[in-house]
């Protein structure tokens, strides 16, 4: 039996399967936030990891990972320009989502919220999977929009590896998240690689018709990786912020404006505001998902950053937006081909944040910039914290199954019973396993929730 020196390590044996295993590769898709970025020197020098890190984490993040959106090119630049954020390929793409920080320190501490792909990996490892053979991993840079010619034509290299490696044998997908969103992308405008390629797709906890309350509270206020104490180590709120302004991959999470939603999801602003003759007046504005980008634009306008001794703006950017509208129309053309089998696992019974409701009758709001610097108040629907539920099954496309489990958002990748339902439609286990009473299987028919 092998021994582990230190509990900081993992004991990852992958000896005990010798022979090549006689199964289909899987490649393992991340999402948003979901992969190691570092900072490369274009020159000479050290190559740096800027996401995710625990010590210094901020101050890296300002210095490298800050970006502006280039209208001309599609993609998001840093505003460093003498180095450049790249994605590690060690361990054939698994180690750009496995432990997000796999620092020493971080390993030590088993901080779990780090800890991303790392027990799937394990677990289909124990299943028989070989790494660099019949296992591989896909970490790109979040920040870009999901149909850039990069992310693409890099997703169509990991799987023709894939296929290649495994002596020609077709590719099962598992992605989280944003990475669905992705995939979609590639099976619209790349379908016939996706048809040589691709055997099956397993999903879980994609924002398919967006992520309300998440994504527009992300755009006016930021995101926080992490909650609690260790937030205080990670990067904050605000600088977060600040990137996600120029991200098209955010932009291209809002609420789908043309889906039939139960309820449309709305930002709600109270609102002083004072006539001519003195008096003032306080309402409660309303704002779905078309209008939603007119209150972005004014609570946006002041919008600023600091960097190398330079003012820089940060307005709600509309060439984004428009890109990111285009995004929505190639994800509505993406159809999976006869007879394929899709899989979509989603978070459900956890609050999951809807509309967001800034100020309050009795603190009404009389500047629309003040919005960044005000804390929301949610309103709550099923789903996996971050994801709702109707958002995430309403997939658009034939699927074998639809299963809702307990879990949040990043848990569902550490979920024993996601890994019950993986091992069983990848066929690495017999079928007849008892079905857990943390989960419900959803209606199986297909869901069309898209406007053509």
């Amino acid at each position: 039996m092998p021994i582990t020196l230190c509990p900081c390590f993992g004991d990852r044996n992958t000896s005990a399967v010798d022979d090549k295993a006689d199964l289909d590769p899987v490649l393992l898709v991340s999402g948003m936030g979901g992969s190691i970025l570092n900072s490369k020197p274009k020159g000479f020098g050290f190559t740096t990891r800027v996401w995710v890190r625990f010590f210094l984490a901020d101050l890296e993040f300002r210095k490298k990972i800050w970006s502006l959106y280039n209208p001309d090119t599609g993609y998001t630049e840093s505003l460093d320009k003498k180095s450049e954020i790249v994605v590690p390929e060690d361990d054939h793409g698994l180690y750009a989502i496995d432990i997000l920080d796999p620092s020493l320190f971080t390993k030590c501490i088993h901080l779990t919220e780090v800890y991303h792909f790392h027990d799937m990996i394990d677990m289909l490892v124990g299943c028989g999977y070989k790494k660099g053979t019949t296992l591989f991993g896909y970490g790109y840079d979040f920040r870009q929009s999901n149909r850039i010619d990069l992310l693409m034509e890099g997703l169509k290299a990991k799987l023709e590896t894939a296929y290649k490696s495994s002596g020609g044998r077709k590719v099962n997908l598992i992605s989280h998240s944003m990475g669905g969103i992705m995939i979609l992308c590639f099976l619209s405008l790349h379908r016939d690689d996706f048809l040589k390629y691709v055997n099956k797709w397993i999903c879980l906890a994609c924002p398919f018709q967006g992520a309300p309350g998440c994504i527009n509270d992300s755009l006016l206020t930021g995101l926080e990786f992490v909650e609690g104490f260790e937030s205080y180590f990670f990067v904050s709120r605000w600088t977060m912020h600040q990137l996600l302004v120029e991200c098209p991959s955010i932009y291209e999470m809002l609420p789908n404006p043309d889906y039939e939603w139960k309820k449309q999801p709305e930002v709600l602003v109270w609102r002083k505001q004072t006539k001519e003759d003195g008096e003032s007046n306080i309402s409660l504005e309303t704002y779905g998902p078309v209008q939603c980008a007119s209150l972005f634009d004014e609570a946006l306008k002041n919008n600023e950053l600091s960097y190398d001794g330079k003012t820089i703006s940060l307005p709600f950017n509309h060439d984004i937006f428009e890109w990111a509208t285009g995004t929505r129309k190639v994800i509505n053309n993406a159809k999976l081909p006869d007879g394929f089998s899709f899989y979509n696992i989603y978070g459900t019974a956890l609050d999951t944040p809807f509309d967001c409701c800034y100020g309050s009758e009795e603190s009404p709001i009389e500047d629309l910039t003040d919005i960044c610097h005000t804390m929301p108040e949610y309103t709550f629907v099923d789903g996996d914290g971050t994801v709702p539920s109707e958002s995430a099954k309403a997939d658009g496309l034939e699927a074998i199954a639809r299963v809702g489990v307990t879990a949040a958002h990043r848990e569902l990748l550490r979920n024993e019973r996601v890994f019950e339902l993986i091992k069983k439609w990848l066929g690495v286990e017999p079928t007849g396993t008892k079905k857990s009473k943390t989960s419900k299987v959803a209606d199986v028919d297909p869901i069309k929730p898209m406007v053509q």
